[in-house]
């Protein structure tokens, strides 16, 4: 009798951490969002795509605080959706102290919303330092040292909003 051998995938879990270049309410800068740990994956949002979300948005209602903090958790969805099976561990940059709750909810409701297996764990904020490696590809992504990964567009970010 013949056994039959299953073969199968291995991944490399990783831990990694996040950074942000460009702030979202800076509208004169792009903003840069990345990871790195042994991957690495970074995505930018060009000026005018920001001011035109912000645009957008408010005549949408969304005012203040709330719209950078779904628009920081939207770009990290997109940072973040074609890698978070393959991450024990996010350690997000604390940008918007004593807004990571809300943050986290968002991104994780737009990734589940998306087909995508999340724990509540997996996710967390901390604060990331300068010799991080995601703080530098954030940087020399920011500063046009290297291409991002992806561009999003209004229309991209828009279509995580419901309408």
């Amino acid at each position: 009798m013949k056994r039959s051998i299953i073969s199968a995938t291995i991944y490399r879990m990783h831990d990694v951490e996040v950074d942000q270049s460009g702030k979202f309410e800076v509208t004169k800068t792009d903003t840069v969002l990345a990871f790195s740990n042994g991957v690495s994956f970074s995505v930018s949002i060009p000026t005018t795509v920001k001011r035109n979300c912000i645009t957008q948005l408010r005549k949408r209602g969304l005012t203040g605080p709330t719209l950078y903090v779904q628009l920081f958790a939207v770009g990290l969805f997109f940072l973040l959706k074609d890698y978070i099976d393959q991450f024990d561990e996010v350690v997000i940059d604390t940008e918007y102290e004593g807004r990571e709750a809300l943050i986290k909810d968002h991104l994780m409701n737009i990734l589940r919303r998306s087909g995508y297996r999340v724990r509540r764990g997996q996710i967390r904020f901390g604060h990331i330092g300068k010799v991080s490696p995601a703080h530098s590809l954030a940087l020399a992504t920011f500063r046009k040292n290297k291409a991002p990964d992806v561009v999003l567009t209004l229309e991209a970010i828009l279509g995580q909003f419901k309408a």
